[in-house]
């Protein structure tokens, strides 16, 4: 596939149409409420680190997205990277922006694949722009709140265990985890509270479908854990992991 990978700061014009991609994220992750408010934002306020790939040999068709963003993580009185994973770097970056904070790493947010684009190792080509972005840009070191993307075939397995998981080469056996070893990142920790999504049970049976009228774990496709139903009460709570991956540049 001929990629042509560029920021959406070098080509704003595509800013509608990284949107319109056919994409099969699980319908309840897009109501996380960090996500649903500032995944919009970060076109308009982070261009640098958004990057665009077209296919120059479909007319110019955006075939996959990557969105990162920069942060004072290393200014923070932290131990090491957020137990908060993928919504705490979200909201760090934008409270960094607002208050003028030098940022000192790049945290990766997304990278997004058409479906049509799939299984010709465009994520792998993403990933590697998305390394010399930030390197370009000055910083030393890439980080990402990694959703392991065979994890959600088996919800019960503990992400402790699974994400350490290797293959017989010592790569990791899931395949998203194995893409950022091969690019040079190193696993570093579970953030086991990386996105939350909450809702009545009416909203989770309009999302997946199911019935949630017992109270306990309920297995949804594509989650990566089991979703917590408190049917009597009348709300369930998906608290999902990611692995943080760090790469240096």
């Amino acid at each position: 596939m001929d990629l042509k990978i560029t920021t959406l700061a070098e080509r704003p014009e595509l800013a509608g149409p990284l949107w319109n991609m056919a994409e099969d994220w699980p319908e309840f992750i897009l109501y996380d409420p960090v996500g649903w408010s500032l995944i919009g934002r970060l076109v308009k306020e982070f261009p640098e680190y958004v990057l665009v790939a077209t296919d120059a040999d479909a007319e110019d068709k955006v075939v996959a997205r990557a969105f990162s963003v920069p942060l004072a993580l290393r200014a923070r009185d932290e131990d090491g990277l957020p137990d908060g994973g993928w919504d705490q770097v979200m909201l760090w970056a934008f409270s960094d922006l607002r208050h003028g904070k030098d940022p000192d790493t790049v945290s990766a947010i997304e990278i997004t694949v058409d479906r049509t684009a799939r299984g010709k190792g465009v994520s792998g080509r993403l990933l590697a722009a998305m390394r010399e972005n930030a390197r370009a840009r000055g910083f030393g070191e890439l980080v990402a709140p990694v959703r392991p993307n065979a994890k959600h075939l088996e919800p019960a397995a503990r992400i402790d265990e699974y994400a350490y998981r290797t293959r017989e080469d010592g790569l990791p056996r899931d395949p998203w985890l194995r893409v950022h070893v091969r690019a040079g990142g190193v696993i570093e920790k579970v953030a086991h509270a990386s996105m939350t999504v909450s809702g009545s049970t009416a909203q989770w049976r309009r999302w997946t479908g199911l019935p949630f009228d017992t109270d306990g774990p309920v297995e949804v496709p594509g989650a990566l854990v089991p979703v917590h139903c408190e049917a009597l009460r009348g709300y369930a709570v998906y608290v999902e992991p990611n692995v943080w991956v760090r790469h240096t540049l």
